[in-house]
């Protein structure tokens, strides 16, 4: 096939007006501008503005139709779009309803706060936190590899004919093994996580469901959190308890805000009014991270919220 036959079979067809660069004229009467008088300038600066465009006419106006504007995308929006709930259930990630991010206030995991900033918080970030990394910090320069870690379990001395072929010890003065720690850094000081308070019923089987009403309220009210109720988790025949039936405490889960406020009422209001109160116990954590303590009956009397309760 020759050029001309192709072109004869193809034909181009000429545009009615020159193809023109506005981009090459724009540069080219740049150069050619020197700015000498009023006309040079008027020629390179647009007149109009944005500000002053015309409205739009009133053909304009009633030719508008957003819903047929709608109906003729060529790909439709998902219907859940605009919904003010998102949906009830996950239903995986490849699902085309997608529930919104936790931090999104229209989903049901959002949790609105906080209001205020506790002292005890500030106190933590502002002296706590850099001096528990001064103290806990361990550098290691960039591309050193950590050397080995030392045995965990103790080996026999063999001073014995019956320390052949047993398993090794557990470390000394405890009978299971430690958790293992990770080195600390700015990502990872230690700090507040949750506080859990719980109150145990003396006899849940001869009590009825009043005292567990009253400790909830009262539990409820120095927490700012609703209880829960904890049931038994075993059978025990002999004292008539059923497991998933019987209700042996009421807790609650206290995190962020709460969490401050409760353990500075705690430190500041409640121990400072006990009666010859020694503290809390060294010992009484166990090595982890986690750190128990109770409080007497009458001590729950100190908490501000139940004293304003009390008849005169």
């Amino acid at each position: 096939m020759t050029v001309r036959s192709m072109y004869s079979r193809f034909p181009l067809t000429t545009p009615k007006q020159p193809f023109t660069c506005y981009r090459c004229q724009w540069s080219l009467r740049r150069k050619t501008s020197t700015f000498s008088d009023k006309t040079d300038l008027s020629e390179d600066v647009v007149p109009d503005s944005s500000l002053f465009t015309p409205d739009p006419s009133e053909d304009v106006i009633k030719s508008w139709d957003p819903v047929q504007r709608s109906r003729n995308r060529r790909r439709q929006l998902p219907p859940t779009r605009f919904s003010l709930r998102p949906p009830r259930y996950y239903r995986g990630p490849l699902h085309p309803h997608q529930p919104p991010p936790p931090s999104a206030p229209n989903s049901r995991e959002f949790i609105p706060g906080p209001f205020s900033l506790p002292r005890l918080q500030q106190t933590y970030t502002s002296t706590l936190a850099p001096d528990l990394l001064s103290l806990m910090y361990t550098h290691h320069p960039p591309g050193t590899i950590p050397g080995p870690s030392g045995p965990r379990l103790r080996s026999w001395d063999n001073s014995s004919p019956y320390h052949k072929n047993r398993p090794l010890r557990p470390p000394r003065g405890r009978p299971n093994l430690p958790l293992m720690r990770r080195p600390i850094t700015f990502r990872n000081i230690p700090r507040l996580e949750k506080i859990v308070v719980h109150h145990v019923i003396r006899d849940p089987t001869k009590r009825d469901s009043s005292y567990l009403h009253v400790a909830g309220m009262v539990l409820q009210a120095i927490t700012n959190v609703r209880a829960e109720i904890a049931r038994a988790r075993h059978d025990v025949s002999n004292f008539g308890i059923r497991k998933d039936r019987t209700a042996m405490a009421v807790k609650a889960e206290l995190k962020g805000e709460n969490m401050y406020c409760f353990l500075s009422k705690v430190v500041d209001v409640v121990m400072p009014r006990i009666k010859e109160y020694k503290g809390v116990s060294g010992g009484s954590g166990d090595g982890n991270g986690n750190l128990a303590f109770g409080l007497q009956s009458s001590a729950v009397g100190a908490f501000p919220e139940v004293e304003v309760n009390y008849d005169s």
